[in-house]
């Protein structure tokens, strides 16, 4: 099966996060439209660029740079502190979103993440999903950020490092010959400054150049690191996403519609949808939840979200599922809906949690239906099978589009 990766970069994200931060604060101006910076402290005569706007760019203004030399190419120039708390809050933000899609998330740093949706793209595409996360992060959160596609890690991270700002690029095996061989061989990945001018002296100028190189040559002049830069100049790389170790604090999931639904019929369909991936990845976890909460969003953008307390601790799609049809039936008022979201909170790890002798024998015979079929999602895909609603949520998708159409 082929890998379904994404690489999300936070555009600027230092200068981008103050600048959101202090427009909350009421802060008149947006800095990313003003020569400013982000930088250490300049009384010690020690600070350097941190981060710049496109505006303190134009000035020539580089990151790495004392702020003292940066002041005398634009006088104008507005320096801001670093604020780490800051900045991890907002990292940890967006990765909340990202919490919404899969539960396999890389921190690669703090502003960029790998994403492995290979098992959980729920009938979605990839491109379809990298969208939607730069949609969210700009309305959501203020900022932007660029969206890289592909089979693996390295393909996905060069594809996010095209045109910036707030883009999505795709860069798949069959797309590298023409969107990575030409660019110089100083932007391919782990390509350092001092290994760069050896290889111009080779005559090897493009990633296209290194790519076509004998891979045994390389390995002579370089070791293994010769190797290494082939294969990442001819997009091969196995290596996997490792998760981040400790439990999430709540699993969920959203779907924003093509077309907006009317009826509850229609959004109870796709609640079982939403329902069975989030108890699958609440499995996949060994977690239990006890609080089960849904979201629905109007065409108008207004949002209604309740929540209900479980008997017990668990991770029953069945359960789960009931719960949430009923807080939909106790929280729709009729208005057409554009996005349906599910969200389990108040995890336990399973190994942990002393069950109820009520809650085993009850579900029993639900966690063995679970259990069979998340072995087959794990080994065919997740949407080798399914529950039978979940079977018309295309549908309705489907038939809202042929009544537009006439």
């Amino acid at each position: 099966m082929e890998r379904q990766i994404l690489h999300v970069d936070v555009n600027n994200a230092f200068l981008s996060w103050t600048a959101v931060y202090m427009l909350k604060q009421g802060y008149p101006i947006d800095i990313r439209t003003i020569p400013s910076i982000i930088g250490g402290d300049e009384e010690r005569r020690s600070g350097v660029v941190l981060a710049k706007s496109p505006v303190a760019k134009k000035f020539g203004i580089v990151t790495g740079e004392p702020i003292y030399f940066a002041r005398k190419k634009c006088n104008k120039l507005e320096v801001f502190p670093v604020n780490f708390e800051l900045f991890n809050k907002y990292s940890n933000d967006l990765y909340k979103i990202f919490l919404d899609y899969t539960d396999k998330i890389e921190r690669f740093s703090i502003d960029e993440c790998f994403l492995d949706l290979t098992h959980f793209l729920s009938g979605k595409k990839l491109i379809d999903i990298a969208y939607e996360i730069n949609h969210r992060t700009e309305k959501e959160l203020g900022f932007t950020v660029n969206v890289g596609v592909s089979s693996n890690k390295l393909l996905a991270k060069m594809a996010s490092d095209f045109e910036k700002p707030n883009k999505v690029h795709t860069l798949y095996e069959y797309e590298i010959e023409d969107k990575m061989w030409p660019l110089p061989v100083s932007d391919l990945f782990m390509i350092g400054r001092k290994t760069v001018p050896k290889l111009y002296n080779l005559g090897i100028k493009t990633i296209g150049d290194l790519a076509k190189t004998d891979k045994n040559f390389l390995m002579n002049k370089f070791g293994k690191y010769g190797l290494m830069m082939w294969n990442y100049a001819n997009g091969i790389d196995e290596s996997e996403v490792i998760e981040k170790q400790e439990d999430p604090k709540s699993i969920g999931n959203s779907v924003t519609l093509p077309h907006d639904v009317t009826s509850i019929e229609e959004i109870e369909k796709i609640i079982v949808a939403l329902c069975e991936q989030v108890a699958f990845r609440l499995r996949k976890c060994n977690l239990l939840a006890n609080t089960v909460n849904v979201q629905l969003r109007t065409k108008d953008f207004k949002d209604y979200s309740h929540q209900k307390q479980l008997r017990c601790a668990t991770s029953s799609t069945k359960e789960i599922l009931e719960n949430a049809k009923q807080i939909c039936v106790e929280m729709y008022k009729k208005e057409p809906i554009r996005l349906v979201g599910v969200r389990v909170d108040n995890l336990e790890n399973r190994e942990e949690t002393q069950l109820s002798f009520f809650s085993q024998i009850s579900d029993e015979k639900q966690e063995k239906i679970d259990g069979v079929m998340d072995k087959l999602k794990n080994k065919y895909g997740y949407n080798s099978i399914t529950r039978a609603g979940k079977l018309d949520v295309q549908g309705i998708v489907k038939d809202k589009e042929k009544k537009i159409k006439k």
